[in-house]
């Protein structure tokens, strides 16, 4: 009795070794405050109580209604986000079959066995045919895992099951950040066409009274041709930003995966609709671990650290069992009566004595694996890091940069009014008034494009920082605003 209370024992800790490695997150190769300098001092310092982004919802984010539900179409009908939620369901499966292996596989069986033996051999003289049914519990080939070897292929196939959820996550932050970016980007090539029509309109104007004035012997032809290169040009833009209003359509319908409805489509300015949630920005590095791309790195790198356990119990003993009960009767009608009870019990050892260097490969294979990992662990962390820095230094310059851009405009547009009343008044050349409007349609565009880099600016923040990949609620579950 004695003995066989050591021999559970042992069994038992056998049963809860573990050969892989101790988890050890690797440290950060980044700096733990985001970078400081004059290309920052515009960034608005955070909250001490500040939500972190991680945990703001995109609808809580982004304001305009009319983006907030093309969001929800796009988060609903994207193949590419459909494809990654249909990869969690196949990895799903797959560790499934993997923890599968933890339990012993029971089937019935019923089967019937005949042999003939000829007469010469019988012994009787006749030949004799011989006949048995068996019936019962077959459980095959069980792997008692007393190194770990199956514990660990299913902590491997866990870590990768949940590395593809943190890529779906990936995967809709990302579509909600393109489709922010994509709507943003048709308003600003809708202002764009209607600033080349307004510009086309102007010089339309300005070319008739040219015209007029030549017609009339008042100015030389050379004012003519000045106002028609600027009335061509003015027309080439308006035809090119109508195709690229288009093409933006098309992008967009693309993202969200079927037709965007008219009433949906922007037709404001950027102001209208980049009324964006303030976020915090002066956030310690250590935040990046709220990225599902870190995350999804970190995943990888735990399920190659759980391979190595199982190449290590490779090198030991592996001890299955195969057994099977029930019945047995050399007539079908006898089966399953008293007395036709049957059983086998088949315990296997199977130790590798020599495997040409195979398990001590596989056992390398992995460590290098782990060491991949760790290295695209430190690259996801150190991207993230970058990303954000970026982000940051652009938004820290943005409002610098949209104050001049307005100031320029609003020069420009001064100096054109004057230039062309001048001109209307005869007592200017319409050179001056031709470099003035072409100033003034310069700093119009980029005021335009500043307007867009503050808004895409804002969405990018909300993406490299974590933030709208929280699984999203049904409809009838969403809190009500």
């Amino acid at each position: 009795m004695k003995k066989s209370v050591i021999a559970i024992a042992v069994l038992g800790m056998l049963a809860g070794c573990s050969l892989a490695p101790t988890y050890e997150r690797p440290a950060q190769p980044v700096d733990q405050a985001w970078p400081q300098g004059d290309a920052y001092k515009g960034v608005p310092a955070a909250a001490a109580d500040a939500k972190p982004v991680s945990q703001i919802h995109w609808r809580e984010y982004f304001s305009d209604e009319k983006l907030r539900k093309v969001i929800e179409l796009a988060l609903a009908n994207n193949r590419d986000l459909r494809v990654s939620a249909l990869n969690i369901e196949k990895a799903k499966s797959q560790y499934n079959i993997d923890t599968a292996a933890l339990l012993p596989k029971l089937s019935a069986n019923v089967s019937q066995s005949a042999t003939r033996t000829p007469r010469t051999l019988s012994g009787t003289g006749d030949a004799v045919i011989n006949r048995q049914y068996n019936g019962g519990l077959v459980m095959s080939s069980y792997e008692l895992d007393f190194f770990g070897k199956v514990r660990n292929t299913a902590e491997a196939g866990l870590q990768s099951y949940l590395a593809t959820e943190e890529a779906r996550r990936t995967q809709q932050i990302t579509l909600v950040a393109e489709v922010a970016n994509a709507y943003l980007t048709l308003i600003a090539d809708q202002q764009r066409l209607k600033l080349a029509q307004s510009t086309l309109a102007s010089q339309q104007t300005s070319y008739d009274l040219s015209r007029k004035r030549f017609d009339a012997g008042v100015v030389a032809g050379t004012d003519i041709y000045d106002a028609q290169t600027t009335l061509e040009s003015a027309r080439n833009d308006a035809a090119i930003y109508t195709a690229q209003v288009a093409l933006d359509q098309n992008a967009l319908t693309l993202l969200v995966g079927s037709a965007v409805p008219p009433e949906l489509l922007p037709a404001g300015d950027l102001a209208e609709v980049t009324q964006l949630a303030a976020i915090p920005a002066g956030l310690p590095s250590d935040l990046l671990q709220s990225r599902p791309d870190v995350q999804e790195a970190e995943r990888a790198l735990r399920a190659a650290n759980a391979n190595i356990g199982v190449a290590r119990a490779a090198f030991f003993p592996s001890i299955s069992l195969t057994a099977s009960g029930g019945s047995a009767s050399a007539t079908l009608s006898g089966l399953f009566k008293a007395g036709s009870g049957a059983w086998s019990f088949a315990p296997q050892v199977n130790l590798a004595i020599f495997d040409a260097g195979v398990n001590r490969a596989n056992l390398d294979i992995a460590k290098a694996q782990r060491d991949i990992s760790v290295a695209q662990y430190e690259k996801a962390i150190q991207t993230a890091f970058r990303e954000v820095a970026d982000a940051l230094a652009t938004r820290g310059t943005l409002d610098e940069r949209l104050a001049a851009s307005q100031a320029l405009a609003d020069a420009a547009q001064k100096s054109y009014t004057i230039n062309e009343a001048r001109y209307r008044k005869g007592a200017d050349s319409y050179l001056n008034a031709l470099v003035s409007q072409r100033a003034l349609y310069a700093a119009q565009q980029s005021l335009i494009t500043t307007r867009l880099a503050k808004s895409s600016n804002a969405v990018t923040l909300y993406k490299v920082l974590g933030g709208g990949w929280q699984p999203e609620l049904p409809v009838s579950a969403q809190p009500r605003g």
